[in-house]
């Protein structure tokens, strides 16, 4: 399977006094705004860091759902929360923190499939991060 997906960047301004805005394809995010405070401190808006996190979770959870169909399971629910850290000019760490409820699946084989799925999701294999795993199985 090929595919390719678009998102946009617009910038007015300095990198501190400036401001701009994401839209993406699909229009999920129409000229959403990000700017200094939206980044560096606790303004409304965006900012890159959030939606590598978004990403990231979004992708890990989807992948481990495939795996767990593989094994013969249907999810009950998965919830993934991703922490980018973000530390002098780069992201060295993100944290998948994982919660999920696989009724007939025994909790080391899901701590398995989510190993996996961390190595094996297409946006881990592009960040050029360390990568953690926490799992909450939930019987």
């Amino acid at each position: 399977m090929k595919f390719n997906r678009t998102a946009k960047a617009h910038w007015e301004g300095g990198g501190k006094d400036g401001k701009g805005s994401l839209t993406t394809e699909s229009g999920v995010l129409k000229e959403s705004p990000y700017a200094f405070k939206t980044r560096f401190e606790d303004a409304v808006g965006t900012n890159p860091e959030e939606l590598i996190g978004a990403a990231h979770a979004g992708c890990f959870t989807m992948q481990l759902s495939f795996y767990i169909v593989e094994e013969g399971f249907t999810a009950e629910r998965l919830d993934t929360q991703a922490r980018v850290h973000f530390e002098d000019g780069s992201i060295p760490k993100i944290e998948l923190e994982l919660t999920g409820k696989v009724p007939g699946m025994d909790e080391s084989k899901f701590k398995e499939l989510a190993t996996k799925s961390k190595e094996n999701c297409p946006v881990s294999k592009l960040l050029n991060a360390d990568i953690t795993l926490t799992t909450t199985f939930d019987n």
